[in-house]
């Protein structure tokens, strides 16, 4: 299957811009009906507030959709959106909730300030990327333990908790059609001494070093 990105976390920021408050949060989301609720918890939370608006991008059925909320026609929702196209993350709903803090931001402005609470929040929540991966574990001295971290790093993957005995424990997951070359390149590494297992593989999202 194709790899994309989806939010590693739930997420919210916060900024004040000319007296105006914008409030933005980032879910990942499965399903429509899960963003609906997302967005409909959002709107009773900020009920006093001026503005609730709103995107979300469903990858199964292609479904997107997204709301201005009573701003100007294409300075909220669709903006917001963009932010998220432009990443790549999909499977995921934004809410900017903004009260008003008495001073006219102008189309420009609304559009600025609701495009950068979108992307603070994406930032804040970080991306994952859901893929095949190889489940694998090197188990080497301690004088080893940098270099076969590096190795994961280089290779594309993402390391696991390491486990501390009497030698370590790297566990790490590989994209899977890589797993074979880091397995060759941590024999070569390590001069022998350590072997790459492969335990099994799984199609899951995990965090992106950004």
């Amino acid at each position: 299957m194709a790899e994309y990105y989806v939010p590693a976390r739930d997420s919210e920021t916060e900024f004040t811009e000319k007296r105006s408050r914008f409030i933005g949060h980032v879910w990942r989301v499965e399903t429509e009906e899960e963003a609906r609720e997302k967005i409909a918890r959002m709107k009773a939370k900020y009920y006093d507030a001026r503005h609730n608006c709103w995107c979300y991008v469903i990858r199964e059925g292609n479904i997107t959709r997204y709301s201005d909320d009573g701003e100007p026609q294409g300075t909220a929702g669709q903006p917001m959106l963009e932010v998220f196209r432009r990443e790549g993350v999909e499977n995921v709903c934004c809410v900017v909730t903004r009260y008003f803090g008495g001073v006219l931001l102008g189309t420009g402005g609304l559009l600025r300030a609701y495009t950068r609470s979108a992307k603070d929040a994406l930032a804040e929540a970080g991306r994952a990327v859901v893929r095949q991966w190889a489940e694998t574990a090197v188990e080497c001295p301690y004088n080893l333990l940098e270099r076969v971290k590096q190795e994961v790093t280089a290779s594309g993957g993402i390391l696991g908790e390491i486990e501390y005995g009497a030698q370590v424990l790297i566990p790490a997951l590989l994209p899977a059609e890589d797993f074979a070359s880091y397995a060759a390149r941590i024999t070569e590494l390590t001069a022998g001494q350590c072997e790459a297992i492969h335990l099994g593989e799984c199609f899951r999202a995990a965090p992106v070093a950004e």
